[in-house]
């Protein structure tokens, strides 16, 4: 299936496919393969995907020109230095981080900071609440520690939040800020009651379209491969000083801990701008040049409306559809930044986002393990919000003509 004689936008360049003889009538079947959606419905950029998400064409070409200079040159070295401090500022000033805390970052995403958490955090034993495949991930590291004891586990189902209490004789309390898999974000406050216990926030598709107070956390950790539009690999965390006063605690015990998973190193690099082992420059480039178009704009308080605005254009037309019902059924835990939406057994959702593909309309599929007939869709600060509203026209024109 082509996009015949209509512009499509892929990775943010405009493409026109000429329009071979017979396409007008191929249109009006309803085989998915000859699908073509008229070029009034189709968005400006077509990536709706929850990570790796879309990546704004001016950080590309900053990348390729500014960026370029950085490339292939040494990270011990005042050039990426200054671009691993401007990463560091930035975040420091889009999450108004009080006096004390540090942004310290390294390398292996957010799956490596698991493991480093667990061996640096982590003193005796954890708590964790889930309610899905990420927000899970964190309590099987920590069960699976020898060191560690029986981590206490409060488990949602999917598309439901977990009620935070906490459990007496824990040392770090963890949860997501906002479960990608299923699209439930739950709010960011210390429980009653937790005393001198780390709280631990993956904000990995949270953090930067979410509301957030760092008082409320000692541990806000996120990589920058969803609402800082850059690639993975690299973990960033923002660490109160609690939370740095345990890191060096640990880290002066008798625990053994990899070199790579060291917070300990990771926080003695970070204040000096640089990380342990070489990062990926391009990654830093992007994640710079994202926070500074969203402190340009307005810092936190202008992305968390503009995924607000996003996420109320995509519930409000589920909720008024007749085949269309959003996954999360309390309105407060429904995400701004991860829609999940069901559809009824009369539309096959896997062929719609198949249609939706073939027009460049690309990773709408919903999360592969939750196995639902449902389309999932990204609504990160970089995604327009009236692409939102064109997507969701276009799933209704694809829709009728399946149907």
């Amino acid at each position: 299936m082509r996009d015949w004689g209509q512009p499509v936008t892929v990775a943010g360049v405009p493409t026109v496919v000429a329009v071979p003889k017979g396409a007008e009538e191929m249109t009006q079947t309803a085989d998915p393969s000859t699908l073509v959606l008229p070029a009034e419905l189709l968005p400006s950029d077509g990536r709706f995907g929850c990570g790796p998400s879309k990546v704004r064409p001016e950080q590309v070409a900053a990348l390729a020109t500014e960026g370029a200079k950085l490339l292939g040159t040494s990270h011990r070295q005042k050039p990426v230095k200054s671009l691993v401090g401007r990463v560091r500022s930035g975040l420091r000033e889009l999450f108004s981080l009080p006096e004390g805390y540090e942004v310290v970052l390294g390398n292996g995403g957010a799956t490596a900071f698991w493991d480093a958490a667990a061996f640096g955090l982590v003193r005796e034993r954890s708590q964790h609440f889930t309610n899905g495949e990420f927000s899970s991930k964190f309590a099987a590291v920590t069960k699976g520690a020898p060191f560690l004891g029986e981590p206490v586990v409060v488990k949602a189902e999917p598309g439901t939040a977990p009620e935070i209490a906490y459990a007496e004789g824990t040392d770090l309390v963890g949860w997501a800020h906002n479960e990608t898999s299923t699209g439930v974000q739950m709010p960011v406050v210390r429980p009653a009651g937790s005393g001198d216990a780390l709280v631990a926030i993956d904000a990995t598709s949270g953090a930067g379209g979410l509301p957030v107070k760092a008082e409320d956390f000692d541990v806000y950790y996120f990589a920058p491969q969803k609402s800082f539009a850059s690639d993975g690999g690299l973990w960033l965390a923002l660490m109160s000083p609690a939370a740095l006063a345990r890191v060096a605690e640990i880290g002066a015990s008798d625990r053994w801990i990899p070199e790579f998973l060291s917070l300990t190193t990771a926080v003695d690099n970070s204040v000096k701008d640089q990380t342990y082992n070489t990062p990926a420059i391009s990654t830093l480039f992007l994640l710079a040049e994202q926070i500074d178009w969203m402190l340009g704009n307005g810092g936190l308080e202008w992305t968390v409306a503009r995924t607000k605005d996003s996420s109320s254009r995509l519930y409000s037309w589920a909720e008024k559809g007749e085949f269309t019902t959003p996954f999360v059924a309390d309105p407060a835990h429904r995400s701004q930044v991860v829609g999940t939406i069901d559809f009824t057994d009369a539309v096959d959702a896997a062929q719609v986002a198949k249609v939706l593909r073939a027009n460049g309309i690309v990773d709408v599929e919903p999360y592969r393990k939750l196995g639902r007939n449902q389309l999932r869709v990204a609504m990160f600060p970089a995604i327009e919000p009236d692409d939102v509203s064109l997507l969701t026209g276009a799933i209704d024109w694809v829709v009728e003509r399946l149907g």
